[in-house]
């Protein structure tokens, strides 16, 4: 409404009486927002005719997000591993399932306070096979306490993210068709 405000230079006040009177519905901030940032419609393209290989790599990635995703987002898919696999895989998923745009994955490291991070971001670079600057700013862990621990991460722990409301929300959806399907 704003923008129509704008455009013919009159106030927002007005669009809303005449929206109104003419029963025209309105979108919500949250929907306004997402058309304003993917103007072309959404950036993913998710597949419904799957072959058993990708049958199969559906049930894989929606696994990794069912068991190391973070789902207090309401607006992303994020997974964090320490374990390069994972992260290629649910990467796989993303593009291939979901039809995800690559520029429309992020990645960001935490690091222990024993490791260099910037050999871990190389680690992952290389492993990922993306340029070292899609990491941005890298998070390191202050040292706790003073035990030790044996199993530790050698690089850090690698996050991949989408950020798109209804991806997520598809997503959310067909976990929830998987927890409340009868055994």
């Amino acid at each position: 409404m704003s923008g129509i405000s704008q455009k013919y230079k009159c106030s927002v006040h007005k669009v809303v009486y005449w929206m109104r009177r003419y029963k025209i519905a309105r979108r919500t901030r949250s929907e306004a927002n997402y058309l304003k940032y993917n103007p072309n419609g959404d950036p993913f393209n998710i597949k419904t005719e799957l072959n058993s290989e990708e049958q199969f790599l559906k049930g894989l990635g929606m696994g990794i997000y069912w068991g190391e995703g973070a789902k207090t987002s309401d607006h992303s898919l994020r997974v964090a591993n320490t374990d390069v696999g994972i992260i290629r895989a649910f990467r796989y998923f993303l593009l291939t399932i979901c039809g995800l745009k690559r520029d429309k994955i992020s990645y960001s490291l935490i690091c222990f306070n024993d490791i260099n991070p910037k050999l871990a971001r190389n680690y992952w670079s290389k492993e990922l096979g993306i340029l070292p600057e899609k990491f941005g700013k890298i998070t390191v862990i202050p040292k706790q306490g003073k035990g030790t621990y044996k199993r530790k991460s050698l690089f850090g722990v690698c996050t991949i993210q989408a950020s798109n409301i209804k991806l997520r929300n598809w997503m959310m959806g067909e976990l929830d068709l998987l927890k409340n399907r009868p055994s």
